[in-house]
């Protein structure tokens, strides 16, 4: 396991570095650095900023219009431009969808589909849990009846994130009840815009509606959208979660608010107080650590070797120690961090707030949107039982 970088993957890194600090709106970065509102329009500038220069699906094939770069160049490339404090690529199109296309679609679907999603021009969102089905996410109930030439897609989707900007929807559908609940699920394609599917926003702790329910009421669906064979869609939906192998851990983005954390200690008085700085001493050793951890796996992809079966043990660690940066952070700005102010989200804010640190008010705001971190992707809970009949045996 060599885990330091090449000579060639750090000349990679500087050139990376140098062309997202040139082209990442200055507005966009203000945002992410000190935590306010992204809206659809920045989060979709940014997209299309990456996709004129093919780097939207970065983790692509050449064969397929992407880069065709390694494991530890994407590694390095989503760690840079979280260092520059770009937004997170929205994953559902060209992180998710996309290599399922690729992988199962037919060549008229790849052709319609993934240019689109190269260029960040169509915004695509998840249709998996359901309100009965959230890990256990084989007892999927939306049902997908074949009527000639088309499906009917009766059902309901929820906390799908960001779903009111979407244009089109991947959904896991029953198509079938014989059998295990697994043979009987689909993998359909879904264009919003089609009469009978409704979104309803879901709002949050923190106040923003960042999640959704997504209805369908005899919703019709043309049989060309369904991707790769008809009940095969289980196979489908474990392809695509592989490739959220290393991702789920979030390391970069951790990384970057480690030393937003830091900035606030130091603003607020407390980063001489040896106590406080123990506690952040100790949550960057874990830091460090998930980081060994991810490099551990793409050492492995690197090296030809099968990739280490531990997505569970980065979405364990990855999920607590964002819910410890954001406690952390409450705590340096002690009792100015309690006002729960939305408009403070808004970036040039100018109302009051207590204790004359604006960069506190987005604090109470983040502490409760990271409730949800050991929650989604699997509860920790269950990821910690995939763990120990996996990797444990």
């Amino acid at each position: 396991m060599d885990l330091a970088f090449t000579p060639e993957e750090q000349a990679f890194r500087e050139e990376i570095r140098a062309w997202v600090r040139s082209h990442l709106p200055e507005d966009i970065a203000h945002k992410v650095r000190n935590a306010l509102r992204l809206s659809r329009d920045d989060l979709q500038r940014w997209a299309k900023i990456l996709g004129s220069r093919g780097w939207l699906g970065h983790g692509w094939p050449t064969a397929f219009g992407g880069p065709g770069w390694t494991a530890v160049q994407k590694h390095l490339f989503e760690e840079e431009c979280a260092l520059a404090c770009a937004p997170r690529v929205i994953p559902f199109g060209p992180v998710m969808v996309a290599p399922v296309i690729m992988a199962f679609g037919n060549a008229e679907q790849q052709q319609r589909f993934l240019p689109g999603i190269a260029s960040g021009e169509v915004w695509w969102s998840q249709g998996y849990s359901e309100p009965g089905s959230g890990s256990d996410l084989a007892s999927v109930k939306t049902r997908a009846e074949r009527q000639g030439d088309h499906y009917l897609v009766n059902g309901q989707k929820t906390w799908t994130t960001l779903g009111q900007y979407g244009e089109w929807i991947f959904c896991l559908v029953r198509t079938s009840t014989e059998g295990k609940p697994q043979t009987g699920i689909s993998f359909l394609l879904i264009d919003m815009k089609t009469p009978g599917v409704s979104v309803r926003p879901i709002k949050l702790l923190d106040g923003e509606c960042e999640v959704n329910e997504v209805f369908f009421d005899n919703v019709k669906v043309p049989v060309e959208n369904l991707i790769g064979e008809e009940n095969k869609g289980w196979t489908y939906a474990k392809h695509l979660l592989s490739h959220e192998r290393t991702n789920i851990a979030d390391v970069n983005r951790s990384k970057r608010e480690l030393e937003r954390l830091k900035r606030i200690a130091k603003a607020e008085g407390v980063w001489e107080d040896q106590r406080f700085r123990d506690q952040i001493a100790l949550l960057e050793v874990d830091v460090i650590a998930l980081e060994m951890m991810v490099l551990r796996v793409l050492s492995a992809e690197t090296s030809g070797k099968n990739p280490l079966d531990i997505a569970g043990l980065l979405k364990i660690k990855g999920s607590e120690i964002q819910q410890r940066y954001s406690e952390l952070m409450m705590l340096a700005a002690g009792p100015f961090s309690l006002p729960f102010i939305e408009e403070a989200m808004e970036a040039g804010w100018q109302g009051d707030f207590p204790g004359g640190e604006v960069a506190n008010a987005p604090l109470a705001s983040t502490y409760f949107n990271m409730r949800k971190t050991t929650i989604y992707g699997g509860s920790n809970e269950v990821q910690r039982n995939i763990v120990a009949q996996t990797v444990i045996g």
